[in-house]
């Protein structure tokens, strides 16, 4: 099992909580001797996430925005785009 948590000053030591749901999944109770692997988390760089999100979206970048600005444009903003829409189709 892996999990994160945050270290915390306890005494002159760092300590880490274990969450009580892997302490339940694990059977693990106070006062057991366990064996914990640590890694520092390195802060996320663009290199590890590039692509990730390939093939994920079924809208193209342009429908997405296109919902996002409908969201914050006023009723009367809305209404100015869609004439402007109707006009540059007669084109």
């Amino acid at each position: 099992m892996e999990i994160e948590t945050l270290t915390r000053k306890w005494g002159n030591s760092i300590a880490i909580i274990l969450p009580a749901r892997a302490a339940e999944q694990e059977k693990i109770k106070e006062n057991e001797r366990v064996v914990a692997k640590i890694e520092k988390k390195n802060p996320l760089l663009v290199k590890d996430v590039f692509g990730m999100l390939k093939g994920k979206f079924t809208k193209s970048a342009q429908e997405i925005k296109d919902e996002m600005r409908a969201g914050w444009f006023s009723a009367s903003d809305r209404k100015r785009e869609e004439e402007w829409k109707k006009q540059e189709m007669k084109k």
